[in-house]
C-alpha cells in the first residue's frame, strides 16, 4: 500500500478522511452498469454517466493501468433531501481542485471519480460533444462499473446505509493516482 506521501497531505489539506486502496482490489462489474441502466432516472441524461461512457471492458482497462486510490469519505449532512443537488456541486468543485492540486504537485496521471453523478449544469446536454463542464466534469465510480460498497469495505471503511439525511451520511469520492 502506498504512503500517505504528497498526494495524502493535499488530501488531508482539504479536510478528508481518505484510505489507500490498491488498484488491483477495485472490481469493475457489469452488474453496477445494468444498475444504472435499470434504476437510475438520469440513465442518458448526463455527459459523465452510461451510455456516454465508456465501455465496461474499457473501464478495466482503464483501472489496470493504476496502482493506487485514495477512498475519500466525504461526510453530508442535509436539513432536507432537495439540497442534495447543491450540495453535491459544491462538493464536486472542491473535488476537482484537490485533483487539480495533486495533478501539479507531479502526479501527471490523477483522475478523479466524484461522488455523485454530475450537478454541475442545472441542464446537462448528456453528450462529451456537448459538455459545457469538460473541464471539470468527472464520472462517478459507479458510472465506470465499480462496484463502491466493495471498494470501500476494501480500503477499510464501513459500509453505511443512508437512513436519514438529516442526521448526517457518508458519500464516497475516488482519486486515482499512478
Amino acid at each position: 500500500m502506498r504512503e500517505k506521501g504528497t498526494a495524502g497531505k493535499i488530501i488531508e489539506k482539504y479536510g478528508y478522511e481518505y484510505k489507500w486502496l490498491d488498484a488491483d482490489d477495485v472490481q469493475v462489474r457489469q452488474w453496477v452498469r445494468f444498475k444504472c441502466m435499470f434504476g437510475c432516472p438520469s440513465y442518458g441524461d448526463k455527459a459523465t454517466c452510461p451510455p456516454a461512457v465508456p465501455s465496461i471492458a474499457e473501464c478495466r482497462e482503464f483501472f489496470s493501468e493504476y496502482h493506487h486510490i485514495a477512498v475519500l469519505k466525504i461526510p453530508a449532512k442535509l436539513a432536507e433531501p432537495e439540497e442534495h443537488v447543491k450540495w453535491s456541486r459544491a462538493e464536486h468543485l472542491k473535488l476537482y481542485e484537490l485533483e487539480r492540486e495533486v495533478y501539479q504537485a507531479g502526479y501527471s496521471q490523477a483522475f478523479l471519480l466524484t461522488m455523485d453523478k454530475c450537478h454541475l449544469c442545472d441542464e446537462c446536454p448528456g453528450t462529451r460533444e456537448t459538455c459545457t463542464g469538460q473541464g471539470k466534469s468527472r464520472p462517478a465510480p459507479e458510472a465506470l462499473g465499480v462496484d463502491v460498497f466493495a471498494a470501500v469495505e476494501a480500503a477499510g471503511f464501513k459500509r453505511e446505509k443512508i437512513e436519514d439525511y438529516t442526521k448526517g451520511y457518508y458519500r464516497y469520492a475516488f482519486l486515482l493516482v499512478y
